[in-house]
C-alpha cells in the first residue's frame, strides 16, 4: 500500500478513463441525425481519440463497429465513419 506503483497506477487508469469519457461525449454530440456520417478529421478535430474504446462488435456480413460505452461508429470507406447507438441497454 502508498507505494508509487500504485498511485502511477490508478492514475494510468483515470487517464484512459477521461479519454473514453471524452470520446463518448465527442460521440454523442455528434450523434444527432438519423444517419450520422462525419470524416475523420472532424472528429479528431472535436477531440476525439481513435485509440480508446469499450468494445467492438463484428456483424455476420463482417462490419467492425467500435464503441464507447453505448456510442460506437462504423468505419466507412475514405475516412469516413457512420455513428450508432448501441440500443436496448439498461441505463
Amino acid at each position: 500500500m502508498g507505494s508509487t506503483w500504485d498511485i502511477s497506477y490508478f492514475c494510468g487508469i483515470f487517464q484512459v478513463n477521461q479519454i473514453l469519457k471524452k470520446n463518448r461525449r465527442v460521440l454523442e454530440k455528434l450523434n444527432n441525425k438519423e444517419k450520422p456520417k462525419y470524416n475523420k478529421e472532424r472528429l479528431l478535430t472535436e477531440g476525439f481519440n481513435f485509440s480508446y474504446f469499450t468494445n467492438v462488435y463484428k456483424n455476420k456480413e463482417g462490419k467492425v463497429y467500435y464503441y464507447c460505452y453505448e456510442q460506437g461508429f462504423l468505419p466507412l470507406d475514405n475516412d469516413w465513419f457512420l455513428l450508432v447507438l448501441k440500443t436496448g441497454l439498461d441505463k
